[in-house]
């Protein structure tokens, strides 16, 4: 079989087309999603980001729908993934799931908006067009925050680094970025590994700021299946970040994850009562 022509992409994200970086992007988190889905939830790592069943629309449908109404720039797009190495190196307890992703995904667009662009949509439509309501997008906006630390930039260097990273292992392998400076330029390569270290060259952080602590087991291709699975991120260039000491459930937390655990009986017992009838 042979393998699909690759498409010719922009060397800068500046340029790239905005429906492709909403795929390349929607397909990083599918895959951080569907890795991290395998990890069981525990009552400490329920945040009020945590849906009860995971929406009915894909991520990169919601991408989509979201750029299409807010008219979101390539920037906030772009700077999620960093926001979501950032919250996950500061709070390891946090994982982005299939019941964590879209609400984190507008509250990220609707908090990066803000703080990066000159013009941006109200709460209110923000809230409208992420299917929640405005009070709760309101509180959801002030977590992230809290978790962020308002920690809300970062250099165009960075955000080019993500670019190349989504490129280079979009899980189709139909793009390639001719790199001027690059006989081999980069391209997308379905058979890498998705969080494959980057190069010291490439990496946004210098050595001089190189890991102090031992960064977690990374979700890859050839992972055993007897491995404990670990929170996976995108790249790890947060090392500078104190992460959070450990903390016991809280009583509200204990609250959300027995009501977690009552909807998924009922939503299994439905299942079975269905399959039984059929």
């Amino acid at each position: 079989m042979e393998s699909p022509e690759r498409v010719e992409l922009p060397a800068a994200f500046e340029d790239v087309d905005v429906d492709v970086l909403v795929q390349l992007i929607a397909d990083m988190m599918e895959r951080l999603m569907s890795h991290n889905d395998q990890i069981p939830l525990s009552p400490e790592s329920l945040t009020r980001f945590h849906s009860r069943t995971p929406p009915g629309i894909s991520v990169l449908d919601y991408l989509r729908r979201i750029v299409r109404f807010t008219k979101a720039e390539r920037s906030c797009l772009l700077i999620t993934l960093h926001y979501i190495d950032q919250i996950s190196a500061r709070m390891p307890v946090f994982v982005l799931s299939s019941l964590t992703c879209h609400r984190f995904v507008i509250a990220s667009i609707a908090v990066s908006s803000k703080c990066l662009c000159d013009t941006f949509c109200s709460n209110s439509v923000y809230a409208k067009v992420g299917g929640i309501p405005l009070g709760e997008l309101n509180v959801l906006e002030r977590e992230f925050l809290r978790m962020i630390d308002w920690q809300l930039t970062c250099t165009r260097e960075v955000l080019q680094e993500y670019y190349i990273n989504l490129v280079r292992t979009y899980s189709r392998g139909l793009y390639v970025i001719n790199d001027a400076l690059s006989s081999s330029g980069i391209s997308s390569d379905s058979d890498m590994d998705y969080d494959a270290t980057p190069s010291p060259t490439a990496s946004p952080v210098s050595e001089a700021h190189a890991p102090s602590q031992k960064a977690p087991p990374r979700a890859g291709t050839g992972s055993p299946a007897n491995v404990r699975r670990e929170p996976s991120t995108i790249l790890i260039d947060t090392a500078t970040l104190a992460p959070e000491a450990p903390q016991p459930p809280t009583l509200e937390q204990n609250m959300a994850f027995a009501a977690f655990r009552q909807q998924h009986a009922i939503d299994q017992n439905m299942i079975d009562q269905n399959m039984d009838a059929g």
